[in-house]
């Protein structure tokens, strides 16, 4: 075979003894194939130097996304929490379903919602729906710490994606906010800021929800400070026996006040990094001013009017990567479970505000 022309499917195909349609499937990684034929097939195409014409497979791909317009296929959005609503409540979570709801319509799919604790929904029942309805890609999201086992599917039928972290099985590719470089940022910006002794306040189910990232992202930027400056984070409530604090993570309280005033004295914090309802209430019980007796810096900032300093976190571009790369591995037919599974993470913005105003000197 001349070296200077391109290796073709026909190639392949005539090399294999195959029709040139299953040697297209196999590249493709579809299911339809078995397993073993996939990867004899692409092992050969690899060995013979096959390389797809990315013209030719950008046509492909225009060409399925206006049929895909024209069919509206379906996406799955699972929902875990204690009510079929109940995630809307909770910060982040409507605007992740709002991004994913958006995107999924400007590339021509639906984005259906199923609550996986509606009344007689087995695991298998959920399949056999999923399959009844040709729809074959997941978003895993608003899947609460204290809902559940693992979700049991016939994994190779569906390509997935996890928005944050819960479920933590199956291993699937992951789309979240960067909860560790926000803190990170939190604590650059307070710095510049010229604030030196500063506290972060977390709860501990938002904490446990984000793998620890709050204060993985506090704890790493503390080690560029003296010993001095360094405070540990309050986290709360305290940990009981029975973990029952799980199930206070879909209405977090504030930190008790008493708590908080021993945390203040012992270790007289200049500004605080957190979430306003987790901590206002006890400063205003303590009668302490923001920002006149400590400054404050918000983690879910939402106002950026400049009354408050902080760290938007950009929720609705969560929802909307996620529904992307689903896509894609469904143009790729990706099903299944992947061998490695990867984490895209989403920065935040920050923005000035008078909570927590420079410093002079």
């Amino acid at each position: 075979m001349p070296s200077n022309r391109r290796v073709t499917l026909a190639d392949v195909a005539r090399n294999a003894g195959v029709h040139v349609t299953t040697v297209s499937l196999a590249l493709r990684n579809h299911p339809r194939l078995p397993t073993k034929t996939r990867n004899r097939l692409r092992a050969l195409a690899e060995e013979m130097g096959y390389t797809p014409d990315p013209m030719l497979s950008a046509l492909v791909s225009y060409r399925d996304r206006k049929g895909s317009r024209r069919q509206h296929p379906t996406l799955a959005y699972l929902t875990n929490w204690k009510t079929r609503w109940g995630w809307k409540n909770v910060s982040a979570h409507p605007e992740f379903h709002a991004g994913a709801a958006n995107r999924a319509s400007e590339l021509g799919y639906k984005l259906d919602h199923f609550w996986l604790g509606e009344s007689g929904l087995t695991h298998q029942r959920l399949d056999s729906i999923l399959r009844t309805r040709g729809i074959t890609g997941l978003i895993l999201a608003s899947h609460s710490l204290v809902m559940g086992d693992e979700l049991q599917l016939d994994w190779d039928r569906y390509c997935a994606i996890k928005i944050d972290y819960y479920p933590h099985r199956p291993l699937l590719h992951t789309v979240t906010n960067n909860q560790c470089d926000i803190a990170r940022l939190a604590v650059q910006q307070s710095i510049k800021a010229g604030y030196r002794r500063i506290g972060l306040v977390m709860h501990r189910g938002w904490e446990q929800s984000a793998d620890n990232n709050w204060t993985a992202g506090f704890l790493c930027e503390q080690q560029f400070m003296p010993i001095k400056n360094r405070i540990p984070p309050l986290i709360f409530p305290d940990q009981k026996a029975d973990d029952g604090w799980l199930n206070e993570f879909s209405a977090p309280g504030s930190v008790d006040a008493g708590a908080f005033r021993r945390w203040l004295d012992r270790h007289q914090p200049e500004v605080i990094l957190s979430n306003a309802p987790f901590v206002l209430p006890a400063l205003k019980e303590l009668n302490l001013r923001i920002p006149h007796d400590i400054a404050f810096v918000e983690l879910f900032l939402e106002d950026c009017s400049g009354e408050t300093a902080g760290v938007r976190q950009n929720h609705a571009t969560v929802g909307a990567l996620a529904v992307e790369l689903l896509t894609g591995q469904l143009q790729q037919n990706n099903f299944g479970v992947p061998e490695i599974p990867i984490h895209t993470f989403v920065e935040g913005t920050w923005f000035d505000g008078a909570s927590c105003p420079k410093r002079n000197g």
